[in-house]
């Protein structure tokens, strides 16, 4: 399955704006596609920055095959343009661990800051308690059974990160199946505590859930706010 990307360069001559120069990759979670990215990246278009809005088949690969994928297709469509000298990521879930992944082999010179929405930086339980049912390899593949904090969990592996990081974790659920394995409070896919990970600058838990926080106001606004400053502002933790 290729991976397509939508790439769009928005400037905008508003003061307070994002500098130009700035390009944000955004990365979708797991069994999603860029199309849940889509708020996100018009909000930051509309705040100056150029976006490249990854669209890759988190279902087919395992996460060390896909962070090769997505973020160089990412960093690839962002140097395309000569005037960018600062790279950005916005995450989603899997999306985080992508570029956990890839950092831990390679080093992106232009690396600005990172935002990860309800990422599973120290796994989920839920990922191992549910990798036995009927269906969870066609709806998960690969990378779903990477996720838990078992002996294959990828991201217990990865170690703290030494990158400018802010965490969004959501504490709210509209699974309470899922709900119900995960240390409360949590999201509905990940508890909160689970979504830290050593080294982050900053953290914060926003009122919605796994599915969905990507696409909401709040959460939309922190990231805005993590990107241009550093930190989540007074509502941070």
């Amino acid at each position: 399955m290729p991976i397509k990307v939508t790439v769009t360069l928005f400037l905008l001559c508003l003061a307070g704006a994002a500098p130009a120069s700035e390009c944000v990759v955004l990365l979708h979670g797991l069994a999603r596609t860029s199309a849940s990215m889509d708020k996100m990246q018009e909000a930051l278009e509309e705040a100056g920055y150029r976006t490249a809005n990854i669209d890759y088949p988190s279902r087919e690969k395992e996460i060390a095959e896909l962070a090769n994928l997505a973020v160089e297709e990412g960093l690839a469509a962002c140097r395309a343009d000569a005037d960018v000298d600062k790279i950005n990521f916005v995450t989603h879930s899997l999306g985080g661990i992508l570029v956990r992944q890839y950092l831990s082999t390679n080093t992106i010179e232009e690396l600005g800051r990172v935002v990860m929405l309800g990422p599973p930086n120290q796994g989920s339980i839920a990922a191992d308690d549910f990798s036995g049912i009927p269906g969870y390899d066609w709806l998960n593949g690969p990378a779903g059974h990477q996720l838990g904090k078992g002996k294959d969990s990828v991201p217990l592996a990865l170690g703290p990160v030494d990158f400018d990081l802010g965490v969004i974790a959501g504490n709210r659920s509209i699974d309470p199946i899922t709900s119900a394995v995960l240390k409360d409070p949590d999201d509905g896919r990940v508890s909160v505590e689970d979504t830290k990970v050593e080294g982050m600058k900053d953290f914060i838990v926003v009122p919605n859930s796994h599915a969905f926080m990507m696409r909401m106001k709040g959460p939309i606004e922190l990231t805005k706010t993590f990107l241009r400053t550093g930190s989540f502002g007074k509502r941070s933790k």
